[in-house]
């Protein structure tokens, strides 16, 4: 039995060697034939990409071979931008002529006689009844946003120093001069108080309002302490006093202007920053670009109006008599001094500058600013206006003897009433509570911040307001206040960047729409030859801000009105620091949104998901042929990308698993993005082009440039 079992084994073991044997003969010839395939495949790699890169060469020796030819053809499309500049520099002129022509009684507001005679007829004009002081400043109003409109509308070349000087320190005198008629109107209001006497309080109410401001009044007449609160009707605006003020005579006035002529100048006089000037590496052009450079530098520089810089620039630093307690006319000085002291306090003022608007590109840092009750006016601005909230002196009331109204004059005009009491410093004062319902004309999309402007340090602050209450539904807010004091809500700068989206059509002849879609709303903005018109603004589906919208106005005007409405889609020349932007190369975004403009007659541009994988120094946007005004389907569009000097097709679509700058079939570089789509454009398409106007060309460049959208998506 043994000697068979140990046979078994052997025969066992000498099966188990050939199988091993067997198994690895066929793991080599696996093994060979492995590596065989892997030699054939590297050498197809090699040979694939040898034929690629053989087709890339001959490809960019194709485009270098046209280069030359295709900037000439793409330099005279960009003549339309000179035709453009020369029309508006014209229609600037034209319209200088006009006003002088007109001679309608209001003056010219770049005339410094004009303006100067104008300011001290209004001065000597005793009549203070509110509704003229309304009608005066409707005009005074208009002088100032002429004054604004020119300094950001006139190229740096049609302006002196000189004027832009003038122009700002006439702005600060006309603020300055409304913000006293409108004191002087309150002082006339007071003294007849008891015309407006409330039968159920006994007190003093007036609402009293126009477009640009309202005007709320109560008078403490009666002293009881259980009239302490108000609300004025039909503005919903209302006040809790502490007790002390209740038995008082005292008046509160609660001054809302529909604009803002409190904070700094620079504020309102922001120009389009220019891309130059932003902090990315100038893209070095390779000598054989010069062919086209020095024109279109020079186009560039008349094609942007840029504001002056520094010396120029507006200050931070504010006129005094913004609150009328620091306003000589309130203590009655007479008129010339009060005018010599005007002018030289304006002077100061323009000349101390502290934050020029054009900081070097060096100075990257933001000025840190310490004090974190102080607003950063770069990340937070004033929407809704501006509200003087003030308790005053009750002047002595008109008193009915027979057939005669008296009244004691006293020469001390407008008195504030001082509240804490100055002389007990230590003890603690209960502080007003205020109750303002927002506008409807502007939109908060957040929390707004409520600030008081702080005088002495020219800048609005955060300090001593407490208990905020927002009610969004009801759009008012609560809050308490150790003193009285001038109040803005400030909203952020950038809540509506980053964009989600966004999209240009041509919607007709030399006419196209613009949709931005931000975080909180979409905004569509149409085009028609040289003008542009707001035509919705849609938030959680309902159409609002219907005060501004289908009024056609330029590119400048359009970005006036969103901004004060509290839709900003423009980035400023900081913004970067606040927004995380997908940084892009001045050279392919300026570059990209001064050729689709000369193309937007014919085709549609669009936001893709790829621009953000593109890297620095390209731009990937989608693109369609379009000659109807429907909107255009997803099937339609198609991918380009664009550095400034070679576009491409890209042969991913918007759904693609990744981002591959491989071109599409069939397809060529070029060295612009007009010839890139000329490619697979119709006939129809390029001779749309061609004929398409040179405003209207402009206007959507200007938008383009605006808004930033390749950048700020």
């Amino acid at each position: 039995a043994n000697v068979k079992s140990s046979g078994k084994k052997k025969v066992n073991k000498a099966e188990q060697l050939r199988l091993q044997k067997e198994e690895e003969e066929r793991r080599l010839k696996e093994e060979e034939e492995a590596q065989l395939q892997a030699q054939q495949e590297e050498a197809a790699r090699l040979e694939k990409e040898r034929i690629e890169q053989e087709q890339m060469e001959y490809l960019e020796a194709k485009d270098r071979e046209r280069r030359e030819s295709e900037l000439a053809e793409l330099h005279s499309l960009e003549q339309k931008f000179l035709s453009a500049q020369q029309w508006k520099t014209d229609y600037r002129a034209n319209a200088k002529w006009e006003r002088y022509l007109s001679c309608d009684g209001s003056p010219d507001p770049t005339v410094l006689q004009e303006i100067n005679t104008f300011m001290s007829l209004w001065r000597e004009d005793q009549n203070e009844d509110v509704q003229l002081v309304m009608e005066k400043g409707d005009q005074v109003l208009n002088l100032i946003e002429k004054l604004q409109f020119l300094l950001l509308d006139t190229p740096p070349n049609e302006i002196t120093e000189k004027e832009i000087f003038q122009y700002q320190e006439s702005i600060l005198e006309l603020q300055n001069l409304l913000h006293q008629k409108y004191n002087g109107a309150t002082e006339h209001l007071l003294k007849t108080a008891s015309m407006y006497e409330d039968s159920e309080s006994g007190n003093m109410q007036a609402v009293i309002k126009d477009k640009n401001v309202t005007f709320c009044i109560w008078a403490n007449l009666k002293k009881k302490v259980r009239f302490k609160n108000h609300v004025f009707c039909d503005v919903e605006h209302g006040f809790d006093l502490p007790k002390s003020l209740a038995v008082s005579s005292v008046a509160i006035r609660i001054l809302h202007t529909h604009y803002d002529h409190v904070s700094p100048l620079w504020l309102q006089c922001q120009i389009v920053p220019k891309l130059e000037v932003l902090d990315s590496e100038e893209v070095t052009q390779p000598s054989k670009d010069n062919v086209e450079e020095p024109e279109e530098e020079e186009e560039k520089a008349r094609e942007k109006p840029n504001m002056p810089t520094e010396k120029e620039m507006c200050s931070d630093g504010r006129k005094s008599a913004s609150s009328f307690k620091e306003s000589d006319n309130m203590a009655g000085v007479n008129e010339t001094e009060e005018e010599i002291e005007k002018k030289s306090e304006i002077l100061d003022i323009l000349s101390q500058v502290q934050v020029p608007l054009m900081q070097e590109e060096t100075n990257e840092e933001k000025e840190v600013i310490t004090d974190e009750n102080i607003v950063d006016l770069q990340q937070f601005v004033p929407v809704g206006g501006v509200y003087h909230i003030d308790a005053l002196q009750l002047p002595p009331q008109v008193k009915k003897i027979k057939d005669w109204n008296m009244v004691e004059l006293l020469d001390v005009g407008l008195e504030a009433y001082t509240y804490p009491p100055e002389e007990t410093e230590d003890a603690t004062h209960p502080p007003i509570q205020i109750t303002l319902r927002l506008s409807d004309n502007v939109m908060y999309f957040k929390d707004p911040v409520v600030a008081r402007w702080d005088h002495a340090g020219q800048q609005w602050r955060t300090d001593c307001i407490s208990n905020i209450t927002y009610k969004m539904q009801e759009k008012s807010i609560t809050f308490d206040m150790d003193a009285f004091y001038t109040i803005a809500l400030l909203q952020d700068v950038h809540c509506n960047m980053l964009y989600q989206a966004w999209e240009l059509r041509p919607t007709g002849i030399d006419e196209a729409l613009l949709t931005v879609t931000t975080p909180f709303a979409t905004i569509q903005i149409q085009i028609k030859g040289y003008q542009c018109m707001l035509s919705s603004v849609v938030v959680e589906e309902e159409d609002v801000l219907s005060h501004v919208t289908g009024k056609w106005i330029s590119p400048l005007d359009l970005r006036a009105v969103l901004k004060k409405a509290g839709v900003n889609i423009f980035p400023g020349e900081h913004s970067h620091k606040y927004v995380s932007v997908n940084k892009k190369a001045p050279l392919a975004e300026d570059r990209a949104y001064q050729q689709m403009a000369l193309v937007a007659s014919a085709f549609a541009f669009a936001w893709s998901k790829w621009n953000l994988e593109a890297g620095q120094e390209k731009v990937v946007f989608k693109v369609s042929e379009h000659l109807k005004a429907d909107s255009v389907e997803d099937k339609d569009w198609s991918l380009y990308m664009f550095n400034g000097q070679k576009a491409q097709k890209l042969k991913i679509t918007e759904t693609s698993e990744a981002f591959s700058e491989e071109l599409e079939e069939d397809s060529e570089f070029h060295s612009t993005l007009y010839h890139m789509l000329k490619d697979f454009a119709s006939k129809e398409a390029i001779d749309k082009v061609e004929a398409a106007s040179c405003l209207f060309i402009d206007v959507v460049y200007q938008l383009l440039l605006a808004t930033r959208v390749l950048t700020y998506s």
